[in-house]
């Protein structure tokens, strides 16, 4: 731990409250990751500012005293990006969580950023409106961390991911200034620095507020349950059905190890022989939506099906939704530690995707399970393993490389939602030319020259981590470079 004067520690307890700046170990060993677990580094500071002027002096304290600070919402993100690598404050902003406004008449809404993904739809919804994007995580993950990551969900296929649905947003600069991005229209004018902010990870400022585009509630949807012989018939089934003209609103698979698992945890009556599980959902018009229906049925028949069901209503729709939402928790069943990865692939090319993924499953002797957001090739195997055994945590990371590789030699690319944080940093040049991450780094060195803005993240670039001191990692100790 970075030995702070005490005046500092009051400073910022005089700035946000005496109960929100702790400092005790028990506190600090609670915020060292995200959800991904494998890379752990303990902040010096925990600091949860309240309102963005709070937001803003902390920041400036900061720069002031020279600490590197990284931005945390709920901890859920997936990549390392809320871990302190470079130690300093982990800016949790957690109590930020106002609904400033919903415009039914503009279908907006403007939020702070400790907002639920969830509450925002919550709040929409006596006017028919809701927010689209729907990570799984959407019940605790907050409109900060999705703007960060540029989270997706389930939807992503049919309304995009979180870019797609940001107005404007008013950012926290690295030297506490608070500058205002977007118009709060769907029309950008010049450069479009929100999409620029939108995904880049909390590294180039931390979002105090976002204006949020909501859309109207679908007048049908349904859902559907379908069951394959193989992994490859489920994948072609996705490819036709999108070929065809039809764009649901989400297509989600599940193998055969996560069926088993679900079925094992949650008893939800799913058939254990079938090799894959697709979920379909359609939504839209009655009209529309019937049309694609009969249609989607049609389709089906020729694809080595093993069962198939339209859901009677919302509660039976809720079920199937289980099937997929529960895979993660269903895992621990199998394992003592999960990495979820998040790489892309076309979706005309999930199948030989899922086939190279067995192989270095295979080759590691790693056991991967497999969820999909089909509909746009976004595959999320789990590589399960016990964290005590280092040889295989060493095996997992090697395995996590090779399918990284693949996924960008098969035309596709490292993130589909959950960022690149440190989980990635080390897979950028499978995809970046040096020239392409030297601009990266003169992006962020233009918005953060000091380098305090969540420091080490997304850039693997060596020179960065040694301006941040940045502390060894299990992952770099591993010396894992593929």
């Amino acid at each position: 731990m970075q030995d702070y004067p005490s005046s500092i520690v009051r400073s910022l307890k005089n700035i946000v409250g005496e109960n929100n700046v702790l400092e005790q170990r028990i506190d600090r060993a609670l915020y060292a990751c995200d959800g991904e677990t494998l890379d752990r580094s303990l902040p010096d500071l925990i600091v949860l500012p309240g309102n963005t002027e709070e937001l803003q002096a902390v920041v400036k304290m900061a720069r002031r005293y020279k600490m590197p600070f990284t931005a945390r919402g709920a901890g859920t993100g997936l990549s390392g990006g809320a871990t302190t690598v470079c130690g300093g404050i982990s800016l949790v902003l957690s109590r930020m969580t106002k609904i400033i406004n919903i415009d039914p008449e503009n279908e907006t809404a403007l939020v702070e950023s400790g907002v639920t993904n969830s509450a925002v739809s919550q709040a929409a919804a006596k006017y028919n409106l809701c927010f689209a994007p729907d990570p799984s995580s959407q019940a605790a993950s907050t409109i900060g961390g999705n703007i960060a990551e540029n989270a997706g969900g389930p939807h992503t296929l049919k309304y995009g991911t979180t870019t797609d649905h940001v107005l404007g947003m008013k950012v926290v600069l690295p030297d506490g200034t608070l500058a205002t991005y977007g118009s709060g229209t769907v029309c950008r004018t010049g450069f479009d620095w929100l999409s620029l902010l939108t995904g880049s990870e909390g590294t180039l400022g931390v979002v105090a507020q976002a204006t949020l585009r909501l859309l109207r509630v679908p007048e049908a949807v349904e859902t559907a349950l379908v069951y394959f012989s193989t992994l490859e018939s489920a994948a072609l089934a996705v490819s036709d059905i999108v070929a065809a003209g039809i764009i649901p609103c989400a297509m989600e698979m599940i193998d055969q190890l996560t069926i088993n698992a679900v079925e094992d945890s949650f008893k939800l009556g799913l058939n254990r022989q079938a090799r894959a599980l697709l979920i379909i959902e359609i939504d839209g018009t009655r009209l529309a939506v019937e049309r694609e229906k009969n249609k989607i049925a049609s389709m089906l028949e020729g694809h080595e099906t093993i069962g198939f069901a339209w859901a009677k209503g919302a509660q039976e729709r809720a079920h199937m939704w289980k099937a997929r939402k529960s895979a993660v928790a269903a895992y621990g069943r199998l394992a003592s530690h999960g990495y979820v990865l998040d790489g892309v692939v076309p979706r005309a090319k999930l199948a030989p995707a899922l086939k190279v993924i067995q192989d270095i499953a295979n080759q590691y002797k790693v056991l991967i399970a497999n969820v999909v957001h089909a509909g746009d090739g976004n595959l999320h195997p789990c590589l399960l393993y016990n964290g005590n055994d280092e040889q295989e945590v060493a095996r997992v990371l090697k395995s996590s490389y090779a399918i990284l590789k693949m996924c960008v030699d098969m035309g596709g690319t490292l993130s589909g939602e959950h960022g690149i944080g440190i989980e990635k940093a080390e897979a950028m040049p499978f995809l970046f030319a040096p020239d392409d991450l030297l601009v990266m780094e003169w992006v962020k060195k233009a918005f953060d020259p000091n380098l305090y803005c969540n420091p080490g993240k997304i850039l693997p670039n060596p020179a960065i981590c040694g301006e941040s001191g940045m502390r060894p990692l299990a992952r770099h100790k591993l010396s894992l470079a593929c």
